[in-house]
C-alpha cells in the first residue's frame, strides 16, 4: 500500500503513472478473489502494452476479501484515493488523481484508452 504521501512521486517515470488497485491473488488458483479484477486485468495490461507512449503501471493489492470489506480499510479512508471498489484504475499526475475508472468501468477499453492518452511499460508491485 502507498502510505507515504510522497511515495507516488518516487514511482513516477516518464509518461503516464497509473495506479491499479486489485484484490489479492489466491495462491492456490493464481487469480484474485475479485471477479471484476480477473476480468479487467488482461484488458488493462493489453492496452498499456499496446500504448505508444511511456506508462508506469503500479499494482496495489488491497488485501484478501475480509480485509478489503472492512469499512476502515486504509485505502477506503485515505483522502487521496477514497476507494469504493476494486479494481480501480487511477491516473496520477502532480501528486493528485487526474482521472479514475471505478470497478464497474475498469474493463471498458474505450474508457481505459481515454485514461491513458500516452504509454511504454514499467510495472511495479507494491
Amino acid at each position: 500500500m502507498i502510505c507515504d504521501p510522497n511515495a507516488t512521486a518516487e514511482l513516477q517515470g516518464p509518461g503516464v503513472l497509473l495506479l491499479l488497485f486489485l484484490g489479492d491473488r489466491i495462491a492456490s488458483v493464481g487469480k484474485s478473489w475479485c471477479p471484476d479484477c480477473v476480468r479487467a486485468e488482461p484488458i488493462i495490461y493489453k492496452l498499456v502494452n499496446e500504448s505508444e507512449s511511456p506508462v508506469t503501471l503500479v499494482r496495489v493489492y488491497v488485501g484478501d476479501k475480509p480485509t478489503w470489506r472492512t469499512s476502515d480499510h486504509p485505502l477506503r479512508c485515505d483522502d487521496r484515493f477514497k476507494l469504493k471498489g476494486v479494481p480501480t484504475l487511477i491516473r496520477w499526475e502532480n501528486g493528485a488523481i487526474s482521472g479514475r475508472l471505478e470497478d464497474y468501468e475498469a474493463d471498458k477499453e474505450m474508457k481505459i484508452k481515454e485514461l491513458l492518452k500516452s504509454s511504454e511499460v514499467q510495472t511495479k508491485t507494491i
